[in-house]
């Protein structure tokens, strides 16, 4: 969210092109999936805070370097290893909600930590635009410094708050690492939450990262309005995802996580077959397409976090996040494999990729029936 709204200040101040921004925003993305899949041989032989706070300060050393970037090349690089620890971070925080959150009170709990990528969507890209034009010295390096700067203060609230987290290392380990970890991901009931995991990704990143060009070019919004799209969405995501994750541990995961899934199918092939209607009536439909889209990962995060014993849960949700991050790649690339732009600047075929991801989605209102324990289906 930070990166995205300084598309033509990178363009211009690096002097690349458009395929070029693109790799630079995918570089966090497949850095972090790399990430995950390493992560998986220490995540779960070192103590949970330390772990946290350690990856979280290479966080925010790469996240300077970022700022303080000469070129092009030099920032592609600690942008991808910003990627590569905040991967890792994304799980390990997930994690530590499972392992310290019993699984009647989870769902709530996860819809708090989870509303922090509603704050990103509401303040992302406003501030990015706000710093980069307001500190002219700096430019685009401005986000980034801001970033660390808060990071920091982050980073020493945790050290003081979060508690020692370290009951996953009374358990032992037989054989090889490897070998650990190749039984943790063959396993089918992990196999069942990893193509879950995958399938909701896809459900929501085909159609995600085209709305903006598909409202401006075809709907026939004003480009000044797509800021104000994604702060309602933002916003009404902030207020929901609590009120989601209280409904998962009162009414049950899996139910709430159905009536999501179907629900959240009716505004994604509005969305991407909408003709041009008033502004309301958009801002109507992308609301309800954020809520239910983000609302579906709370009680689904839920149901996957308590797949694993605890001893292996880190291990698990480092592959997790890799699938997660792999899926949400690979839902672009097909989307834009799929979608053309016409000699007029209109695009064609985006609803092909909506029934695409409507059939992941109910793919994923099938599946998710066969990611439980009985404690989850009770």
């Amino acid at each position: 969210m930070i990166m995205m709204p300084l598309g033509p200040e990178f363009i211009r101040e690096l002097n690349i092109n458009t395929h070029e921004f693109g790799l630079l925003l995918s570089s966090y993305t497949f850095a972090a999936a790399i990430a995950g899949v390493f992560a998986t041989y220490f995540v779960d032989r070192f103590e949970r805070r330390v772990l946290l706070l350690s990856l979280y300060a290479c966080f925010i050393i790469a996240t300077l370097v970022c700022g303080l970037a000469p070129d092009y090349h030099s920032l592609f690089i600690a942008r991808a290893l910003a990627g590569a620890f905040g991967g890792i971070l994304g799980s390990l925080v997930q994690t530590i909600v499972a392992d310290s959150i019993p699984f009647e009170r989870r769902g709530n709990a996860l819809g708090t930590v989870m509303s922090a990528f509603s704050v990103s969507t509401v303040a992302g890209v406003p501030l990015s635009l706000l710093l980069a034009h307001n500190i002219p010295a700096l430019g685009w390096r401005a986000p980034f410094i801001f970033i660390a700067l808060v990071s920091s203060l982050i980073l020493y609230l945790g050290y003081r708050n979060i508690p020692k987290i370290a009951g996953h290392l009374g358990h032992t380990h037989k054989g090889s690492r490897l070998n650990q970890i190749w039984i943790i991901f063959t396993a089918h009931q992990h196999l069942r939450a990893f193509i879950f995991m995958g399938l909701i990704m896809l459900t929501g990143f085909s159609v995600i990262p085209y709305i903006a060009l598909y409202l401006t070019s075809n709907v026939g919004i004003d480009n000044s309005y797509i800021s104000l799209i994604y702060l309602c969405g933002g916003l009404a995501t902030l207020m929901s995802s609590k009120l989601i994750g209280h409904m998962a541990d009162r009414y049950g995961k899996v139910k709430i996580f159905r009536l999501l899934a179907i629900a959240s199918l009716i505004p994604l092939l509005v969305t991407t077959n909408l003709i041009p209607v008033p502004l309301w009536l958009v801002l109507i439909n992308s609301t309800a397409f954020f809520i239910l889209i983000s609302g579906r990962m709370i009680p689904a995060m839920a149901i996957v976090s308590q797949v694993v014993d605890a001893k292996s849960r880190g291990t698990f949700m480092s592959l997790v996040g890799s699938i997660q991050m792999l899926a949400s790649g690979l839902a672009s690339v097909i989307a834009g494999m799929v979608v053309t732009i016409t000699a007029d600047g209109r695009m064609e075929h985006y609803n092909l990729v909506g029934f695409g991801a409507a059939a992941c989605g109910l793919l994923t209102f099938w599946l998710v029936r066969y990611i439980h324990t009985d404690k989850q289906v009770a």
